[in-house]
């Protein structure tokens, strides 16, 4: 680890305790989703369209109710359907009539996988005998499987009732154009007049998944008494808990979500899919019912990232000064509106001062699965544009990559298109740090090896948490709270709350608790737990640090004013003290138990930063890359916990490289997917990677009381520009649409051979 600042010393944050769940997670104790197995439970399978777009005629389940060991049988009209009510989820929202047809499909089907009725049985085997026998009538309807072709006038209508929302104003005819929105700044006009060198250039970007290992479930118990139990791997109990609410007519009082350890989500694991289907079969069977997704199901059917077309142009003075930039992004939304093309818009130009920009955003519905958030989304492809058009500027004005963007950096005060201005932040940090880098000072000396580099941006999130904590006779503490972990968070809160009161973090025993136990609290989702959870936390141990000098001046007989808190000794006059483990001993004989809670809602959740540089080696007979070595370096405000901050940047490094050189859903013509399994779905292995290190960088953010910026989403951010930058370095050859994997970049050398020959 390397460090830019000088950090005040902390007794715990900064250290690598081994994590409190480490134990379970190793053993094979700890209990995911499909893990949980009720008394009484029963199994249950869903019946899936094969065909992308296609009207439902009919839905016979008449057989499928009669076979032996059925108990329960629902389709779309087993659910409500609530109207067009936005829901926040957090990170991203959803239109509640849309989650409903979502589940169990109502009046069509819009990407295959879509669901459209669903069997619960004594056994996984009858369940799927059953499904077997339901019989569906389609109406097949042409598939559009392309953003552009889908945004076309007179192109198939997934929707009679969308109208794009056109800069505010409702169109009157219906559209696979959701939405269009736009962020302006400046004159642009002016800007490109006075540019002495312009450069633009059209992007594609393919769909891609998540690559969560664990598939999603949900097991429901609905009693008699009308109250539902989930069990189920999830990025948000809460959330979770109002979509079942609101798709089973329920009371949100009467809806108890538990949550499973959860074998990564990413993003992926926000909107529900199983759990209200589950709910419902349980409601009508009278027993706890159990759905697990197959991997094709999870490629299918869940929300990957959206694939994307965008038009960039930037302009530059003769300076190397950055005056004028206009960025045109499309999303795939899939079956329905509300791709994150939002953030994309918010993060295409965050990098850099751009005084006059225009930024326009389009949402559009094609026959995919409705997508989904994936760790910055919208962010990476977006800075894919934006940094290699930032390196053809470096090349045309002669500039080292990381002098031009040191020279453009935004800085605390410096505007974003979309409005905010900038705190504190640590751009301008990340590229020095990687400007002295071993890696940047390094030469490469093989034929075909190039060097890319490429920066990235995340706003984070705060949102609302709550904690809640009690101190134990023995001197530890019980922390309660309701963020599920993902990449350690438990550790994480748990090193905050013993920093703040002076104890070592194993003597915090944290707790990942249900709907009932805890209050709300958002997502684990957008860069935001261990900011605002942890914000919770801080001001949990606050009020145990209070409730602690209270009980010490009950027990000296001392007026509270003259005891203090002092670094995990609580001291009073005349040289009395108690270590917080001996006055903890003491609780019991002089009062009630010392319990503490806090609720927050923080703002100044800060950005985060990272600068990536890579080298490869590129086979100009094949075109594969192969990726030589890799760093990123990250502000991250403070690293709580280094060892689990170097293993966010890593797995977010190595997912972008996955999405940049091979990841891609394949469908044909009609709209199948001919790669839903991780045998025929690209994904980086050990193999694939080289080591991947790390720079942290330690910019304090002035919003959290230790300095917190979240750390999670922005490593995946510029992996694939920069591996595109490096692509152009080892074979002169721009690479602009994603995955850019041997076949593509081939394709690129060969036409550029080809092109070279035809001009001689």
């Amino acid at each position: 680890m390397a460090s830019t600042t000088e950090n005040p010393k902390y007794k715990v944050i900064g250290t690598r305790p081994i994590r409190h769940d480490g134990v379970d997670k190793v053993t094979g104790r700890a209990k995911y989703g499909s893990d949980i197995h009720p008394t009484g439970m029963i199994y249950g399978v869903l019946v899936r369209s094969p065909h992308a777009h296609a009207k439902l005629k009919s839905v016979d389940t008449s057989a499928a109710a009669k076979l032996p060991g059925v108990r329960a049988v629902v389709t779309h009209k087993d659910l409500r359907e609530p109207g067009n009510t936005i829901l926040e989820l957090g990170e991203g929202a959803v239109n509640l009539k849309h989650l409903s047809n979502n589940c169990l499909a109502g009046d069509k089907v819009l990407y295959r996988g879509h669901p459209i009725a669903a069997v619960a049985a004594d056994s996984i085997h009858i369940a799927e005998e059953a499904a077997a026998l339901i019989k569906v009538e389609y109406e097949l309807l042409p598939p559009v499987m392309d953003i552009r072709e889908a945004m076309k006038p007179g192109a198939p209508l997934l929707h009679d009732d969308v109208f794009t929302d056109e800069l505010g104003t409702k169109s009157t005819t219906a559209s696979n154009v959701a939405r269009h929105f736009r962020f302006e700044q400046g004159d642009l006009e002016a800007g490109f007049k006075n540019a002495a060198h312009i450069v633009e250039r059209e992007f594609t970007t393919a769909t891609v998944h998540q690559g969560y290992i664990e598939p999603h479930n949900a097991t429901a118990l609905y009693t008699a008494d009308g109250h539902i139990t989930v069990w189920t791997s999830t990025q948000g109990i809460f959330t979770t808990r109002q979509q079942v609410a609101e798709l089973l007519d329920v009371a949100i009082s009467k809806v108890k979500v538990v949550p499973m350890e959860i074998g990564g989500g990413f993003g992926g694991k926000i909107r529900v899919y199983l759990e209200p289907v589950a709910a419902a079969l349980s409601r009508k069977s009278g027993l706890p019912v159990q759905l697990v997704m197959s991997r094709a199901d999870v490629f299918e059917s869940t929300g990957p990232t959206p694939g994307s077309y965008m038009k960039i142009k930037l302009g530059v003075d003769a300076s190397g000064k950055l005056v004028a930039g206009e960025a045109y992004i499309a999303f795939e939304a899939g079956g329905y509106p509300g791709s994150p093309v939002g953030a994309a818009a918010m993060c295409v130009f965050s990098c850099y001062e751009i005084p006059n920009a225009k930024v326009d955003g389009f949402d559009v519905c094609v026959n995919r699965p409705q997508t989904s958030a994936y760790r910055a989304p919208g962010a990476t492809q977006a800075a894919f544009a934006v940094e290699t058009l930032v390196d053809e500027l470096c090349e045309k004005l002669k500039l080292d990559p990381l002098e031009f963007r040191l020279k453009n950096a935004v800085k605390e005060g410096s505007r974003r298109v979309d409005g905010p201005v900038y705190p504190r932040i640590g751009m301008i940090e990340t590229l020095d740090a990687a400007k002295n880098s071993e890696h940047w000072k390094t030469p490469l000396t093989g034929k075909h090896q190039g060097r890319g580099v490429a920066t990235g941006f995340w706003f984070n999130a705060g949102l609302k948490s709550a904690a809640s904590a009690t101190v134990n006779p023995d001197g530890s503490v019980v922390l309660l709270e309701g963020s599920t972990d993902i990449g350690g968070s438990r550790a994480g809160l748990a090193m905050q709350l013993a920093e703040t009161l002076g104890i070592p973090a194993e003597q915090i025993v944290p707790r990942v608790v249900d709907t009932d136990s805890i209050g709300y609290t958002d997502v684990t989702g957008g860069s935001r737990v261990t900011f605002a959870t942890g914000h919770a936390a801080y001001q949990v141990g606050l009020e145990i640090q209070r409730q602690c000098c209270l009980r010490a001046a009950k027990i000296w007989e001392v007026e509270p004013a003259t005891v203090s808190y002092q670094e995990g000794t609580i001291v009073g006059p005349a040289g009395k003290q108690f270590t917080f483990k001996e006055l903890a001993a003491q609780i019991t004989k002089t009062g009630e138990a010392i319990v503490a809670y806090a609720a927050v809602d923080p703002h100044g959740c800060g950005g985060a930063f990272a600068t990536h540089v890579v080298d490869v080696e590129v086979d100009v007979d094949t075109g594969k890359v192969t990726v030589l070595r890799s760093t990123l370096v990250q502000d991250v405000g403070t690293a709580i916990h280094p060892a689990y901050v170097e293993g966010q940047m890593q797995g977010g490094v190595a997912q972008g490289i996955g999405w940049a050189l091979n990841e891609e859903y394949f469908y044909d013509a009609s709209g199948t997917m001919r790669n839903a399994s991780f045998l025929d779905y690209r994904m980086p292995t050990s193999y694939d990677l080289p080591l991947l290190d790390t720079i942290i960088v330690e910019v304090p953010n002035p919003g959290h009381p230790f300095g917190v910026r979240g750390v999670g989403e922005v490593p995946i951010v510029p992996p694939p520009a920069a591996l595109a930058n490096a692509i152009y370095h080892a074979t002169g050859v721009r690479m602009q649409t994603l995955p850019m994997s041997p076949p593509a970049v081939l394709k690129a050398i060969l036409a550029k051979a080809a092109a070279s020959n035809g001009k001689h």
